[in-house]
């Protein structure tokens, strides 16, 4: 059922070329336009690291909160629930759509970033990838738990800025976390995007694979499917 979910789903996408692109192209080009507009090789390699997670969570977060509302507005929700299929079969088979697109969306931005825009990795190459591919499958859980909360499309992009701005204010992108305020730093060590731009900080500055990397790697996955656990456990079969 799963399976059947997300192929159903990756059809959908398929034939849908516009979000494609917004899928994988947006998040490439932003880097790109990133490079240039700082201007140097260095600048960026300090700043790209915190965006390869911040992009893939906010695109990944602002396509699966509209597009699970859309199916429960739609009726194709209720119509799915009426067969043996169950809530979590479904946000499952929905995480396993929007994941395998998330693989591709990070592997080019990624890619391009690394060989081309001149973006510095001390640390293995799987690393950076494995932990923007969290990031992203974080953006998508939280976006069907969101999803779960809202009634129009307009309102679930709503919820972006109470639950995407913040992490990203507090993430480390704009201060380091350790020169925030005591109670912002408390604030962001409960927002899982902070461990994934401390993650990915890590890895493109150090060579070795540590303890504290393994923790923040977890944490974020750990997140994730706490996130569609709850989002399982709150899905009705329809918006009233």
């Amino acid at each position: 059922m799963t399976a059947a979910t997300a192929r159903r789903i990756l059809t959908q996408l398929r034939h849908d070329p516009r979000t494609v692109a917004l899928l994988l192209v947006v998040p490439t080009a932003l880097m790109v336009l990133l490079r240039y507009v700082l201007d140097s090789a260095v600048g960026f390699s300090v700043v790209a690291p915190a965006l390869l997670g911040v992009f893939p969570f906010t695109i990944m977060f602002l396509l699966t909160s509209v597009s699970t509302l859309r199916e429960r507005t739609g009726g194709t929700l209720e119509r799915l629930m009426a067969l043996p299929l169950g809530k979590l079969d479904l946000l499952g088979g929905y995480a396993l759509a929007f994941g395998a697109v998330a693989v591709v969306q990070v592997v080019l931005a990624t890619g391009v970033s690394v060989l081309w825009l001149g973006l510095s990795v001390a640390g293995p190459l799987w690393a950076l990838l494995l932990i923007t591919v969290l990031d992203a499958l974080l953006g998508t859980a939280l976006g069907l738990l969101v999803s779960a909360f809202a009634r129009t499309e307009f309102q679930a992009v709503q919820f972006m800025p109470v639950v995407v701005l913040p992490q990203i204010l507090l993430c480390g992108l704009f201060v380091p976390r350790d020169s925030m305020s005591r109670l912002l730093n408390a604030l962001s060590d409960v927002l899982p995007l902070s461990y994934a731009v401390d993650a990915l900080t890590h890895v493109t500055h150090f060579a070795e694979v540590d303890g504290t990397l393994v923790r923040n790697m977890l944490i974020v996955a750990g997140c994730a499917g706490l996130a569609l656990l709850i989002g399982a456990a709150t899905l009705r079969r329809r918006t009233p």
